[in-house]
């Protein structure tokens, strides 16, 4: 007498539509919560963008002149958009050190051994930490109304600067993600998510009028991620928005933003999952 042995299968294939998104929001609740038990990491989060505005409106605020414009305010108004989007950028940052860490902890090993969707991990920790931005990004909003910053294009302008911001937020907690499974260490992964977005970020219109930058390196300004970001937030909620050149930058900035956001998805989503597999199997 024989005994007929079914066919074994992972729990990637066991589990559809509904399952992994039910896994990731499970996922996503953990890291929520993992998040807020440690409350040095939330005061960090928070105090480092409220430090960027009072700095960035108090120390710098009468010392950058906007072409074209003699408003005293005309910097804050100029300059809160660059550090709405350069936080957003930052939210590398999380993502590369999360993941990495719950690697170095074995929990990677432990969530292989659930019945559960692989891609869970990865987006439960996207949607985390895109939370978190979120409420940032909020903090950021009040600071900014505080020190002289307006909304000078509507409700519908300012609803649609905070999704764009989200949305880049969104797209570079994917390159965090990849960058988290592909290091040692938390450590490692700090400094890796961090380390190149100091040149992108300074080498933009987030805080100085690209005009103002040598000719050869203005188109590099204008051209830059980063720079579409800041310029389509800047338009949408009616601030100062300088360009050096008259190109397809200036011209279409939201457009061009919503381009980089598929872009940076479509290139660095499929490398973290691919990654991710390749780590689980280990």
């Amino acid at each position: 007498m024989t005994t007929e042995v079914a066919p074994t299968t992972t729990a990637a294939n066991r589990v559809g539509f509904n399952q992994a998104f039910s896994d990731a929001m499970t996922i996503t609740w953990r890291n929520i919560r993992a998040g807020w038990r440690v409350p040095d990491n939330q005061i960090y989060m928070f105090i480092q963008p409220i430090m960027f505005v009072l700095l960035f409106a108090y120390v710098f605020g009468g010392a950058i002149p906007i072409p074209g414009n003699d408003d005293p305010d005309a910097f804050r108004k100029y300059v809160m958009a660059g550090i709405f989007a350069q936080t957003m950028a930052f939210a590398v940052a999380p993502a590369s050190v999360g993941l990495a860490d719950d690697i170095q902890k074995g929990l990677i090993d432990r969530f292989r051994s659930l019945p559960m969707a692989r891609s869970a991990v990865i987006s439960g920790r996207v949607v985390a930490d895109l939370t978190n931005q979120a409420i940032v990004l909020a903090i950021m909003i009040v600071c900014g109304l505080l020190v002289g910053w307006r909304i000078e294009n509507g409700v519908l302008g300012f609803l649609g600067g905070v999704g764009l911001l989200l949305l880049f937020a969104f797209a570079m907690l994917w390159v965090g993600a990849l960058i988290g499974l592909s290091v040692g260490s938390p450590q490692v992964a700090a400094s890796a998510g961090l380390i190149w977005l100091f040149p992108v970020t300074f080498l933009s219109n987030a805080f100085i009028p690209t005009p103002t930058l040598p000719d050869w390196l203005q188109p590099v300004a204008d051209w830059n991620p980063l720079s579409s970001f800041v310029a389509a937030s800047r338009e949408l909620f009616g601030n100062p928005n300088v360009f050096a050149t008259d190109g397809f930058p200036a011209e279409h900035p939201i457009l061009l933003s919503l381009i980089w956001v598929v872009v940076i998805i479509a290139v660095f989503a499929p490398l973290a999952v691919r990654k991710y597999k390749k780590t689980a199997s280990k």
